[in-house]
């Protein structure tokens, strides 16, 4: 199982970016797969998922809206398109999966993420102001 995430970058206030995850190893749909990320000195955060159950998407608090997750069958992938960042989105976003569905809630408040089986080696992220 490997996930390598591409598609960070720099970029100004209220910009956008949508950040890739490559899957391989297994199918896109059988695992739940969600984006977590990790500013310095902070704890890693969940920030979205979709869930292997039903395909439902769930979101953190502190997405408000601004993030679209999604996944693409054929191409073995999920994205995550993010709009209007801010300085405190900069962080390395990290893809994660695991056969046993941890994406569930409104809003998404993923609890010992260190449990999950497979993550991805990281992609920057930085907004400036």
């Amino acid at each position: 199982v490997q996930l390598v995430e591409s598609g960070g970058g720099l970029v100004q206030t209220g910009g956008s970016l949508r950040v890739s995850c490559a899957v391989s190893g297994f199918t896109v749909g059988d695992y739940a797969i969600g984006w977590f990320r990790q500013a310095p000195g902070s704890e890693r955060e969940g920030v979205s998922c979709i869930s292997n159950t039903d395909g439902s998407a769930h979101y953190a608090s502190f997405v408000k809206g601004r993030f679209t997750i999604s996944s693409d069958g054929p191409e073995n992938s999920v994205y995550l398109q993010m709009n209007n960042l801010t300085p405190e989105d900069t962080a390395v976003y990290y893809c994660v999966a695991d056969v046993l569905d941890f994406c569930g809630g409104t809003p998404w408040s993923p609890t010992l993420p260190g449990l999950y089986d497979h993550w991805g080696q990281g992609t920057q992220v930085t907004v400036s102001s």
